[in-house]
């Protein structure tokens, strides 16, 4: 009976345990049914001229259905659209949101990320100013701004990471992680791969700092932190004092100057050579120092231990409010979940399955493109060719014509002239 007892503890522990280990899909969206992301999709109504979202994998793609996602179409918009989903709390328990973006349009300036809401969001009103819980994803604006965005809201402000995380500025589909911890660790990964750790408190300004320095603390007065000193015994020597700039020895008054009409003549300065400049005494080892004087530093009063940095009572929308000023970015993949493991395989099962295709594809549309190109370039140089052997043609024969009346007008010149001796002939007999 005992042991049956102890059995039926170790099973319920087993189940107990199973349960809380349990992967838990709060959001995932693959477009893999048509126009049907209508319907679960809203499109924000705070204006009238947000860019519009269309269906579709691109220009290259590794699988054309299974790559298909939500593609901005406008130039130089806003964009607002969300989805909601039933809410939950991540208390206790991993935070992982991931998706894929692909700036297909070799973005300028725009925004890949996504924005995680609570629940009591109006889907139809969200915009800029609207109230998050995260904001992740890529962003990129010109050379200087390529980072991934990590960004809490903690009690009704919003946190900037303190560390700069590259994002992936080329035209292909990354997948984009990130994983925040019930012990206020967190991890963001790219491509299924970590690009950056830490602890919450450490990498954001959540919280006061736990030391400050002693207010009441002050350097004693006699204090010294000179590490060199004077030579008190350095002396300046007698000849050290040369005027920086002296009369050119070597300048002559000109001949014709004048007194009178020019003033006093005098030579131009030139820099003195025997100038040493201002003497200063070498410098010895302080016997007095006694180092730098170090601010003692003291707990906080205002520093508070908050263990659940990490924790959001209510998340039920994600939305995607950005701005794009070269539109074309597809975004796809969308998973929310509290399962780290199961976010990387499926992570693996859907872009690491296509992304190799999608590579491929990309490169022999650039071959294609390459040899149009010299295709192009060739026809042009045979055309140009063929113009400039016409034009030559052409100018052959009006040098040939040029000759030709040339020489008609010669045989005219001695036709006349054999006229003119015949006329002058006749006068004489006459």
């Amino acid at each position: 009976l005992v042991a049956m007892t102890a059995l039926c503890l170790l099973l319920m522990a087993v189940s107990a345990a199973s349960v809380l280990a349990e992967s838990t899909v709060y959001f995932r969206e693959q477009f893999e049914d048509g126009d049907a992301w209508m319907s679960r999709w809203a499109e924000s109504k705070h204006k009238s001229d947000y860019g519009k979202f269309v269906l579709t994998a691109g220009k290259f793609y590794g699988d054309e259905e299974k790559d298909k996602g939500l593609q901005t179409s406008q130039d130089a918009r806003f964009y607002a659209l969300s989805a909601r989903f039933d809410d939950f709390s991540n208390k206790g328990q991993p935070l992982v949101i991931q998706f894929s973006v692909k700036h297909e349009q070799s973005i300028d300036c725009g925004g890949g990320y996504i924005k995680l809401f609570p629940s009591k969001l109006n889907q139809e009103d969200m915009h800029g100013d609207s109230v998050y819980n995260i904001m992740f994803g890529p962003d990129i604006c010109g050379p200087g701004t390529k980072k991934v965005h990590v960004i809490f809201n903690y009690k009704g402000k919003n946190h900037l990471i303190n560390k700069d995380i590259r994002c992936k500025d080329d035209e292909y589909t990354h997948l984009y992680t990130l994983i925040v911890n019930p012990d206020n660790t967190y991890e963001v990964k790219i491509d299924n791969k970590k690009v950056e750790s830490g602890n919450l408190e450490d990498d954001w300004d959540f919280l006061p700092p736990k030391k400050i320095k002693d207010p009441e603390a002050k350097k004693p007065e006699d204090w010294d932190d000179r590490e060199k000193i004077p030579d008190p015994d350095d002396k300046k020597p007698e000849d050290w004092d040369k005027p920086e700039n002296i009369p050119d020895p070597d300048a002559k008054k000109p001949d014709d100057w004048d007194d009178e009409m020019d003033g006093e003549w005098e030579p131009p300065m030139v820099t003195n050579p025997e100038y040493k400049g201002e003497w200063k005494p070498r410098e010895i080892d302080n016997p007095a120092y006694k180092g730098k004087w170090i601010h003692p530093e003291i707990d906080n009063p205002e520093y508070t231990a908050d263990s659940e940095i990490y924790k959001y009572d209510s998340v039920g929308v994600i939305g995607l409010d950005l701005w794009q000023v070269k539109s074309g970015t597809i975004f796809d993949n969308f998973l929310i979940t509290n399962d780290p493991n199961l976010a990387e395989e499926v992570g693996n099962d859907t872009w690491g399955k296509t992304k190799d295709a999608e590579k491929k594809m990309k490169e022999s549309q650039e071959e294609d493109e390459r040899k149009k190109r010299e295709e192009e370039n060739k026809k042009r140089r045979e055309e140009a060719k063929e113009e400039d052997e016409e034009e030559e043609e052409k100018e052959e024969d009006e040098e040939d014509e040029e000759e030709e009346e040339g020489e008609e007008h010669e045989e005219e010149e001695e036709e006349e002239e054999e006229e003119e001796g015949t006329d002058s002939n006749l006068k004489d007999e006459l």
